[in-house]
């Protein structure tokens, strides 16, 4: 019995403890006034978006690349090929950029890696030279208006 009830003393009182306490310690700050929301945030520029979609562009190409990179060789070239393709023999050829392990005449990097790594690349360089550019052009029609 003593334990049923501290157990409903932990999981409906003790909750309720905390939640009064927190009540009266807001009230206590603020007063009996609802606090105030905070005030809008400037929307996002053209600027800002186009280097959030650089950045983003950066960091998939980046982990992109390390996913390729993890079909190379690195202590134990035999391994790569074992693993890949089931050849227990050293790699015909591997290359970092672009990613490529060739094993007995057979590819064993996935087809979408390197043309993910272009169109991300492309994707990032692009988004970086049009955020510059539309930040300059917001900052000199900033300042022939004034503002």
């Amino acid at each position: 019995m003593a334990t049923l009830i501290g157990t409903m003393i932990l999981a409906i009182g003790l909750p309720a403890w905390a939640g009064i306490t927190y009540v009266g310690l807001v009230r206590a700050r603020w007063g009996d006034e609802l606090p105030q929301p905070e005030p809008p945030r400037s929307r996002r520029t053209p600027a800002g978006k186009a280097a959030w979609i650089a950045g983003l562009a950066c960091l998939a190409g980046g982990v992109l690349h390390l996913y390729g990179l993890s079909y190379l060789p690195f202590l134990f070239p035999e391994d790569a090929c074992w693993f890949g393709v089931g050849i227990k023999a050293y790699p015909d050829s591997s290359s970092s950029l672009p990613v490529s392990l060739v094993c007995h005449g057979i590819e064993v990097v996935p087809w979408w890696v390197n043309p993910g790594l272009l169109v991300l690349a492309v994707t990032a360089v692009a988004a970086t030279v049009t955020s510059v550019v539309l930040a300059v052009r917001h900052r000199a029609d900033r300042r022939r208006t004034g503002d």
